[in-house]
């Protein structure tokens, strides 16, 4: 349900109800299987959903933090950097540089028979 609706708030009672569990229950068995608590868990998905917009589709950071459901890009950008140890905009110039580099770096197939 969470990687379904990452990017619009889940409240946690819901989720226990989903899973038949009373709130307590729910929090620390999910803590137990994910070490993170269920809203740790939703603002990771939002931020790797972010990171592929900007890797993928060439999104700004920007948009790509409205899009999978902050308000604030400023929140996002801490949230963000504190994650993947970068700002949005400079971690995704570098992914792609080195995308560029390894694509460049595979060798071409091999012809059979030739």
């Amino acid at each position: 349900m969470l990687r379904a609706n990452y990017t619009s708030r889940v409240p946690v009672e819901q989720l226990a109800t989903e899973a038949g569990m009373s709130l307590s229950s729910f929090h620390k068995h999910f803590k137990h299987m994910t070490s993170l608590t269920p809203g740790q868990y939703q603002q990771r998905l939002r931020l790797i959903g972010a990171r592929r917009l900007m890797l993928d589709e060439g999104v700004t950071a920007s948009n790509a933090a409205f899009e999978v459901g902050y308000e604030s890009v400023s929140q996002f950008t801490r949230e963000y950097g504190r994650l993947f140890k970068s700002p949005p905009k400079r971690d995704a110039l570098r992914l792609q540089k080195n995308i560029t580099a390894d694509s460049r770096s595979v060798a071409p197939p091999r012809r059979i028979g030739a």
